[in-house]
């Protein structure tokens, strides 16, 4: 029997269309490649292949016939020998596989033997930057910041474990009009620094700054000048706008430190001194042209609603640069000097189009070359309250976004009160719920569609039944306290036992333990975490059965089970890992 990675499903797709090419050499070409799935309904077999039927109508030839004569170059090949335990024709000539359960029992030795992968095949490694949560400074995170920060750590740690180098990029908003007004501001108000000054502090200014913004000519022209003064370097400007960057930065990393979240900051400020130079780069190579004084960027097949040239302007008539300038530099740096392999942007579904025109403007510029470098927008839907609206407070404002992580670990403190009682202390509670609740958080975001926006709701994401993180923190949990059952009566985890898989739970279970890779590498390429989320809340579904079915201590398949244990605990511990989640041991 070969030894193939651990997922079957390369292994059998390759099989397969060296099969079809032998079975029909004379009418196929040799790079035909056969199209194999998982099977829904596992009693005709664990994978099928169904090309037969899209090849009969290619060559005009019956179906069946075709799946015959392919099922006995499958049936002779050396490397399936003893890896297939049954190979059929089902059907107009659909071609069933199960899998022998010796296969799937040395599929989890495998899968034990490699701690760290669980031995997955490891792609090339590449220079990955994703760019995610990118706050404004002088603004305090809100729920609109939940889901770029959880996503785009969710992937960067996905790149992480597939042995990447990857760069994790907040790219804050720190320059701009924004700071000339909070100066100004700050300066009207008799200010000369804002130390004793917190967050929400700068917040009220900043909003008292734009009505004055809006409202007073006066003021408007004094901001715009402390603008002028900032990009020049005015040392005055420059302390005010240093100690406000500051002040964000640490309010920032306590939300930070409560996800979990490692980012490296880089914001708007980082390229302004590459700013002038990018423009005058991009008239070099005849790509502006001037528009009511704006100088810009038309690219074939953007327009506006009203079907004019919609232009991608980057620098403003009064002289300014804006985010297009900024991004345009930050693709140029992350490839020239990042030396990046793929570049992926975490943002909102209402930046597409600012993306879109950006990824072709570069590549006119030639700062990026599809052929050797990837981009990936990751725009996601917006977090919706009970109502189907916007999430927010019951006053109609935003919601900060510490606040509900803060109510959502208060809620899963009476959770567990409820359940627990008095089995924990009360330090254990406090942990658990700190664990449970931005876990509960967390999950119920990652566990939908990045693309739809979802209804936020605390009482959900916390029950214990479901595809919810208590759910699958609770069958991590069995995992550890089967072990510690058998320890206590003397047994202990022997990785050498043998695998026996005789009772179909056990069978299912170490089937489905196998197609960790296949998950993996969808995720890799969609960058949908909701692949890996819904294959751990079916691998815990899956452990439930098993649970159910398969007596573990004092049997005579002890040893054998414990595995299939310790294999289920290590995929669901590594599994919530990569989307950010802490597991427990007891609950």
């Amino acid at each position: 029997m070969p030894t193939p990675r651990l997922t079957p499903l390369p292994l059998l797709q390759e099989r397969c269309s060296h099969a079809f090419i032998a079975a029909l050499p004379e009418l196929l070409e040799p790079t035909f490649t056969a199209e194999v799935a998982a099977s829904g309904q596992p009693q005709f077999g664990h994978y099928q292949c169904n090309s037969a039927l899209k090849v009969s109508k290619l060559l005009g030839k019956n179906p069946r016939e075709i799946a015959l004569l392919v099922v006995q170059q499958i049936e002779s090949d050396p490397l399936l020998q003893g890896y297939l335990s049954k190979v059929e024709v089902a059907g107009a000539g659909f071609i069933n596989l199960t899998i022998s359960q010796e296969a799937l029992a040395q599929g989890v030795h495998r899968l034990l033997a490699d701690p760290i992968h669980f031995g997955i095949a490891l792609p090339k490694r590449q220079r990955v930057i994703v760019e995610f949560s990118s706050p404004n400074v002088a603004k305090e995170l809100h729920v609109g910041h939940l889901r770029s920060t959880i996503i785009g750590d969710a992937l960067a740690r996905l790149f992480e474990f597939l042995g990447h180098d990857v760069l994790r990029l907040n790219h804050i908003g720190d320059w701009g009009t924004q700071f000339g007004m909070l100066i100004a501001y700050l300066k009207r108000e008799g200010r000369s620094s804002v130390e004793g000054m917190t967050l929400a502090d700068l917040m009220h200014c900043y909003r008292e700054s734009k009505q004055c913004f809006d409202h007073d000519p006066a003021f408007k022209k004094r901001a715009q000048q402390e603008v002028v003064q900032l990009q020049g370097g005015d040392k005055e400007a420059r302390c005010f706008w240093e100690a406000i960057c500051e002040i964000s930065r640490q309010a920032f990393q306590e939300i930070y430190r409560l996800l979990d979240v490692k980012l490296t900051e880089r914001g708007e400020s980082f390229y302004n001194h590459m700013l002038a130079d990018l423009v005058t780069e991009l008239t070099e190579k005849g790509l502006i042209t001037i528009s009511d004084g704006a100088k810009c960027i038309f690219m074939e097949g953007f327009v506006s609603r009203e079907g004019t040239p919609l232009p991608m302007i980057v620098q403003k008539a009064d002289g300014g640069f804006n985010y297009d300038t900024t991004d345009m530099a930050a693709l140029k740096h992350r490839v020239e000097v990042e030396q990046a392999d793929r570049i992926i942007y975490v943002t909102d579904a209402g930046q597409a189009l600012h993306f879109q025109m950006l990824f072709v403007a570069g590549q006119l510029a030639g700062y990026w070359d599809p052929l050797n470098v990837r981009l990936d927008h990751v725009p996601f839907g917006v977090v919706l309250g009970a109502d189907g609206k916007k999430f927010k407070t019951r006053s109609g404002a935003t919601e900060k976004l510490i606040d509900l992580l803060t109510e959502a670990v208060e809620r899963a403190r009476a959770v567990l009160e409820e359940k627990v009682g008095e089995e924990l202390s009360p330090t254990e509670k406090d942990q658990l719920a700190q664990v449970l609740g931005i876990d509960a958080v967390k999950y119920a975001d990652l566990s939908c569609h990045r693309l739809k926006d979802y209804i936020f709701s605390y009482e959900r994401m916390l029950r214990f039944e479901g595809n919810t993180a208590p759910f699958l923190l609770y069958a991590y949990v069995r995992c550890c306290g089967i072990q510690r059952r058998v320890q206590t009566k003397g047994g202990a985890l022997d990785l050498s036992a043998k695998i026996i898989l005789s009772h179909p739970s056990e069978i299912a279970l170490a089937l489905h333990m196998l197609r960790f890779e296949e998950v993996i590498q969808v995720m890799a390429e969609e960058l949908l975490p909701n692949r890996l989320t819904d294959y751990l809340f079916s691998l815990a579904e899956i452990f439930n059965a098993f649970f159910r079915d398969c007596r573990v201590a004092e049997s005579e398949q002890q040893s054998s089970r414990l595995l299939l244990c310790e294999a289920t605990a290590r995929l669901l511990r590594r599994g919530l890992e990569l989307l950010g989640l802490k597991v427990v041991e007891r609950m």
